[in-house]
């Protein structure tokens, strides 16, 4: 008995975790041709992120993306809310520092999302199985100092 409850604390998520994601924080860019992909992230507070993303490309609607990283009982956790969609939460699996790798294998696609810095960039990636094969998108963010 002991033993278990031990192991449900070692993996009880805390509002410490979503700090030690503060290296996302700030407002980022990437442009590709005429395609503008703007990522804002607040710096955690009491245990939460919030962030947006929003996606310009000619001859097109704007997308936005609304993203929270907060604490749950599943463990630290980034929901992304697309217009038109139900929220889909992903949940931070372990890794190195300066590495964020948030995973839902029940949802179609992507099964991954993932966070890194590169530098004083940061790298994004969303990846997953689509018909038995491995898909993915990669950004490579500058950091702006306008959000």
């Amino acid at each position: 008995m002991m033993i278990g409850l031990m192991l449900a604390a070692a993996v009880a998520a805390t509002p410490a975790d979503v700090e030690a994601l503060g290296w996302l924080a700030g407002s980022w860019i990437e442009r590709r041709g005429e395609t503008v992909v703007r990522e804002v992230w607040l710096a955690p507070m009491g245990g939460t992120m919030a962030g947006v993303n929003q996606a310009n490309r000619p001859g097109r609607k704007p997308q936005v993306e609304a993203m929270r990283i907060t604490v749950e009982p599943a463990g630290v956790t980034f929901t992304a809310t697309v217009p038109g969609q139900p929220p889909t939460a992903f949940v931070l699996r372990p890794g190195p520092p300066g590495e964020a790798t948030f995973e839902n294998l029940a949802h179609d696609f992507p099964q991954r999302v993932i966070y890194r810095r590169c530098g004083e960039d940061l790298c994004a990636r969303i990846e997953g199985q689509v018909a038995g094969r491995l898909q993915s998108q990669d950004w490579r963010f500058l950091r702006t100092p306008n959000p």
